[in-house]
């Protein structure tokens, strides 16, 4: 039985080896390809931001971008959201939810386009905040398999030391502490 033990132990040890191994390595590549894919995207960080000048490439940076660009969005719209204002605009330039009233221009009723700016501002902000939530989820998952690895490093070491066969000069001391029966 202590043989299937050993074997069993090895065996569950050199899986969590190769699983940590291959998180670790998976974590890694996510978090690189996060990071290739924001630098292809060219994104500046402006005057305003914690990266002036410089290019967002990390997802930290990306959700600081983010933020800015939220804080530009409502300074443009007079710090309405999407929800706040008018479809519509009226003859004066105003917002109005009523197309009723709203202005007409070939025939259609003219469109508030600051919402549509909203709308922008909502895909790319969400694109951004998705590249920091992905970093973030590839570094834990680096981290863990790291984790993974050091726990199967440890098991493979216990399960050998304790419960392997003893070697030549254990099996002597355990002889000689054994007191003869007679």
């Amino acid at each position: 039985m202590r043989k299937l033990y050993t074997y069993a132990g090895v065996a569950a040890s050199l899986l969590l080896i190769v699983f940590g191994v291959t998180a670790a390595v998976v974590g890694l590549n996510g978090r690189a390809d996060v990071r290739t894919e924001l630098a292809r995207e060219r994104i500046v960080g402006t005057e305003d931001s914690s990266i002036p000048g410089q290019q967002v490439d990390t997802g930290a940076e990306a959700r600081e971008f983010a933020a800015v660009m939220r804080k530009h969005t409502l300074e443009a719209t007079g710090g309405l959201t999407y929800a706040q204002m008018g479809r519509f605009l009226d003859e004066s330039g105003k917002p109005t939810n009523d197309e009723s009233k709203a202005a007409v221009e070939n025939g259609k009723p003219v469109e508030n386009g600051l919402r549509q700016m909203w709308v922008t501002e909502t895909a790319l902000t969400t694109a951004l905040n998705t590249a920091y939530f992905a970093e973030s989820t590839a570094t834990f998952v680096a981290a863990m398999g790291g984790m993974m690895l050091l726990v199967g490093i440890g098991f493979l070491v216990l399960t050998v030391r304790l419960l392997a066969p003893a070697t030549g000069t254990a099996r002597v001391r355990s002889q000689r502490a054994v007191p003869a029966a007679g």
